[in-house]
């Protein structure tokens, strides 16, 4: 099977085309009709003679995503379907913001971390997508943005989708180096989100070699014992590993991290988990940011409903009045199942 352009960062696609014969300086041509001129077609690439045109067509390929369905919210939001070249079906999510147009990308066909109140989760895990396969979800949201002719561009990127990153950790990583490359998407570092169920010893990882983009860690619970009724990954990494990773990345790094929190009615959102998540944060608050989440409906999951707003209002202002840096996430997407824990492919049978 022929590999797609889109996995190689700029050193990487030198070497590989080096290895063809062709001089160094191609591989600056061939990512600059990637991702400034953005061609779809080898064709497309004018200045690269016919011969070293050839060669690219004959080795790798420009797509390898074909766009199954898509879907628009009331809210602007938009839900694209992608057919992978293997036939699975994964899902992406643009969403339009005051700041810019950040889209959501999956890293996994399926997730195995099985978090109680997420949609991701009822898709057993198939397969790792690879770098070229999670680049290219932003690319062909740039090409509809490019069709639409508004003159919009892609800004900011959440690496939020089905699946669990670091549970893909190279190819994640390959990507991000990808995205944020000032020749490539140049997308910056500090529009990047990376979004962890927290595996500690990824994030140990990761501080170590610090690709200055924002880490959000799903935590959704100030206590083992609740974490460990709504998400099973805490069995193999407690909250006292993951607040340990957690000290070594703010050492490592310097950077502020959020804990992200889905407020479940009656589960996790009395005073008292507040006060028990401010007590948790402790010391670390002046590089921590707590994003309370409203829990989004998910059919299979009817044993949970989303608190009441002025639950979530009281446990917003119980954070922020201990000085707990305290956001509360926007919604986007919620009518055609695309927002926060709702992303799956109801094409496919759980």
């Amino acid at each position: 099977m022929k590999e797609s352009l889109f996995g190689f960062t700029l050193e990487q696609l030198s070497e590989r085309l080096e290895g063809y014969g062709q001089k160094r300086s191609r591989a600056v041509q061939v990512w600059d009709w990637l991702y400034r001129k953005r061609a779809t077609k080898f064709s497309e690439m004018v200045d690269i003679n016919q011969e070293s045109n050839q060669l690219l067509a004959n080795h790798f390929v420009l797509q390898s995503l074909n766009e199954y369905t898509r879907q628009e919210s009331t809210d602007g939001t938009i839900k694209f379907l992608f057919k992978l070249q293997d036939n699975n079906l994964i899902e992406t999510v643009l969403m339009k913001h005051k700041f810019g147009l950040s889209v959501c990308v999956t890293t996994q066909v399926g997730c195995n971390i099985g978090c109680s109140f997420c949609a991701s989760g009822l898709l057993v895990k198939n397969r790792d997508l690879s770098s070229s396969e999670i680049v290219e979800q932003i690319m062909q949201v740039q090409y509809y943005l490019d069709l639409a002719k508004h003159d919009e561009r892609v800004s900011h990127v959440v690496v939020m989708g089905i699946g669990e990153p670091f549970d893909n950790f190279t190819n994640v990583v390959n990507a991000i180096r990808i995205i944020k490359d000032h020749k490539g998407l140049a997308i910056p570092a500090r529009h990047i989100t990376v979004s962890t169920s927290g595996l500690a010893d990824k994030i140990h990882e990761f501080a170590d070699i610090d690709l200055k983009v924002n880490l959000a860690i799903s935590l959704h619970a100030p206590t083992d014992e609740l974490r460990g009724q709504i998400m099973k990954i805490n069995r193999a990494f407690s909250i006292e590993k993951v607040m340990q990773a957690v000290d070594y990345y703010l050492m490592k790094t310097n950077r502020r991290i959020t804990l992200e929190y889905i407020l479940l009615k009656d589960i996790n959102d009395h005073r008292e988990h507040a006060l028990q998540l401010i007590a948790l944060i402790g010391d670390r608050r002046h590089l921590t940011n707590v994003n309370l989440i409203p829990y989004n409906p998910v059919g299979e999951h009817r044993q949970y409903q989303r608190s009441e707003h002025e639950t979530l209002l009281a446990f917003y202002d119980t954070l922020k009045k201990q000085g707990i840096n305290c956001s509360i996430r926007l919604e986007h997407g919620t009518d055609i199942d695309a927002a926060c824990g709702q992303l799956r492919s109801k094409q496919i049978q759980a």
